[in-house]
């Protein structure tokens, strides 16, 4: 027999069907894979070049309507024809809501088994995914960008401060944007021509830490052989950003104090003081209150950073902005890669808004940063790693006795030879009477 090139793997706890269903495709010259449990299809499904899959829905542990969520987003352009013997209509929403392409109700002939499948082969052909046109939110603020209403209310506050020097401490978990927080108030303020120094206090070892923001006098230390202005000096008139304060030593910690109460500093190696005009913006993922608490933080530096305090919502917080930051992803990289915008599958939009994004906003950019250089035309399912994707949690694995055990065995391997009993019994290595009487 000449078998057309499409592989179809057929999921089903009941030999049965099974093999009614291989009887079938196989008179219709369509090579199959049969599988009697989820987890054996999908080791198929990694395995095998799998064209259409042939599933039922009701199955122990773990059904049906799972392993269509799974192949839906890992296997997106592989078609799925669903059998049940349970047939309504909210069950028939469930089907084509988890990703089937069609389903056909028990007992079936062997011509609704053919339509079904060549109908399914043809929806592959038929389906183009549409991308949804980029746009910026109302709530755009420079590279800050979203419409929620947790981001509206640090959008407020930015409003707020931008215009005075009164010191403001931003609090989120990391990659959430505090910095680009820290920019806008900057940025978007009376004070925008002055300079905006960045400094990530837990990139600066602590030994080296006080001359570098407030500087230091020749003689200082050994290589100290000049005068060298520090941070401080170099954001006159502006903006000082001081990420991850919670990891700044107590030495540091007081002149920071001195600084903010008597708006003045004195370089390492020096007894001179000298005034300084500038905005202090301080940021930290951690809770400074716990710092202090366990003495590691001074609580009067706290108390004059939090002035204004901003706390940056996490991305899993603010779901509906991230259309918004990915077509600005999409715009972002398209341009830098391919010169043009790259559209997005509806679909995989999908998949990046129900993610928790543990990364927060960095995480979603480099996501989007890889799918732009890996996609061909746009994003599509396939362009996602796979741990954003839905994955089948199979219930723990619990003890049988050895009777159900080889019961189970040998469903497998007689589902493995297409019920061939005389090659059962080979692998088996009994004979066909004995198979014959386990059967019983």
């Amino acid at each position: 027999m000449s078998y057309q090139t499409e592989n179809i793997l057929i999921v089903d706890d009941d030999l049965h069907i099974l093999e009614l269903l291989q009887r079938h495709l196989h008179s219709l010259d369509y090579h199959t894979y049969r599988a009697i449990s989820v987890k054996q299809a999908l080791q198929i499904l990694k395995e095998s070049d799998i064209d259409l899959l042939i599933t039922d829905i009701q199955m122990p542990e773990v059904d049906g309507l799972e392993l269509l969520k799974y192949t839906a987003e890992h296997f997106p352009q592989l078609p799925k024809l669903v059998i049940t013997g349970f047939p309504s209509m909210d069950g028939a929403l469930d089907v084509i809501k988890s990703g089937a392409t069609d389903y056909l109700t028990k007992p079936f002939t062997r011509e609704e088994l053919k339509q079904a499948v060549q109908k399914s082969f043809e929806s592959v052909v038929r389906k183009k995914p549409v991308a949804r046109a980029a746009h910026l939110s109302r709530g755009a603020s420079g590279d800050m960008i979203g419409s929620s209403d947790a981001f509206m209310k640090v959008l407020d506050t930015v409003g707020r401060v931008k215009d005075n020097r009164a010191t403001v401490l931003i609090q989120g978990e990391s990659g959430t944007g505090k910095e680009l927080v820290a920019r806008a108030i900057h940025y978007s303020g009376k004070y925008a021509r002055a300079p905006f120094i960045a400094v990530n206090c837990a990139a600066i070892p602590e030994n080296l830490l006080e001359a570098e923001l407030f500087g230091y006098s020749k003689g200082a230390f050994t290589g100290a052989t000049e005068n060298r202005n520090g941070f401080f000096q170099a954001a006159q008139g502006g903006t000082l950003f001081l990420d991850e304060i919670g990891n700044a030593p107590m030495a540091v910690q007081t002149k920071l104090l001195r600084a903010l109460q008597e708006k003045e500093i004195v370089r390492v190696g020096s007894r001179k003081t000298e005034k300084v005009e500038i905005r202090i913006i301080a940021a930290t993922n951690s809770d400074l209150r716990d710092h202090v608490s366990k003495n590691s933080f001074r609580e009067d530096l706290y108390y004059r950073l939090s002035v204004v305090g901003i706390r940056v919502p996490p991305l899993r917080d603010r779901k509906s902005d991230i259309p918004d930051l990915v077509h600005q992803f999409l715009k972002k990289y398209g341009l830098e890669y391919r010169d043009r915008y790259v559209a997005i599958q509806p679909e995989a939009l999908k998949v990046l808004e129900r993610y928790g994004w543990p990364g927060n906003i960095r995480e979603l950019e480099n996501v989007v940063q890889r799918a732009v250089i890996m996609c061909d035309e746009k994003v599509t399912l396939k362009d996602l790693p796979d741990y954003l994707k839905y994955e089948i949690e199979f219930p723990d694995e619990h003890f049988t006795s050895l009777k159900d055990m080889e019961r189970n065995y040998i469903k497998q391997v007689l589902a493995h030879t297409g019920n061939n009993k005389t090659r059962a019994a080979e692998i088996l290595r009994i004979d066909r009477k004995t198979l014959r009487e386990k059967l019983k």
